[in-house]
């Protein structure tokens, strides 16, 4: 049975305040933290009354958590799904870590939350993060163990160290250096690939 007309216009409505708020506060954890900004900035970002944030987010934790599993759990998807285009597990990893990195300078705000704001603030945000963290150190891993009887490189590579090495060292790169600029996206990419899928 079909929505009347006037039940799909009031849920575009509050879709798009949900939006609002959403993309506000987003951009305010991002550039100036989450622990400064408050639910008062949020919702005078958005134009939105403060009962309008509380219709969608218990808290301002509970708005960062579902930012952080929402918008990294987007980036990260990308990430698996353009790393699965690949031929081999050389190709695959060279296209997961390139498309991470593209990603988080293109989508900065985004990056800030997972790789520099969602770091111990909570457990219930640290854990958003650590299973962000761990699809995409998952990945890596498998990719290990299947080159590790025919690539010299991988061979006594333990896979689960490897993977969450990559994790770790591809995300301090990127958030070092999307605040300390000097090097692009691709040449940052191609120097990872370089350390880890050579």
């Amino acid at each position: 049975m079909a929505l009347p007309a006037a039940q799909l216009r009031r849920d575009a409505r509050i879709e798009k305040r949900r939006r609002r708020i959403a993309e506000a506060a987003l951009a305010l954890f991002a550039s100036r933290g989450y622990t400064v900004t408050s639910v008062d900035d949020i919702v005078t970002r958005a134009r939105v009354s403060k009962s309008a944030f509380y219709e969608f987010f218990e808290s301002k934790e509970h708005c960062f958590r579902e930012l952080l599993d929402n918008e990294g759990g987007g980036l990260i998807h990308d990430v698996l799904a353009d790393a699965a285009t690949g031929h081999d597990h050389h190709e695959r990893l060279r296209l997961g870590i390139t498309r991470f990195v593209v990603n988080c300078f293109e989508r900065s705000e985004v990056a800030r939350l997972l790789i520099v704001e969602s770091v111990g603030l909570s457990p219930g945000v640290e854990e958003v993060r650590r299973e962000l963290q761990a699809r995409f150190a998952d990945a890596v891993a498998e990719e290990v163990r299947h080159a590790m009887s025919h690539d010299a490189f991988y061979a006594d590579k333990d896979p689960v160290v490897f993977g969450r090495a990559v994790v770790g060292g591809v995300s301090d790169a990127v958030g070092y250096f999307l605040t300390h600029p000097g090097v692009d996206a691709d040449s940052l990419a191609e120097s990872l690939c370089r350390v880890f899928a050579p």
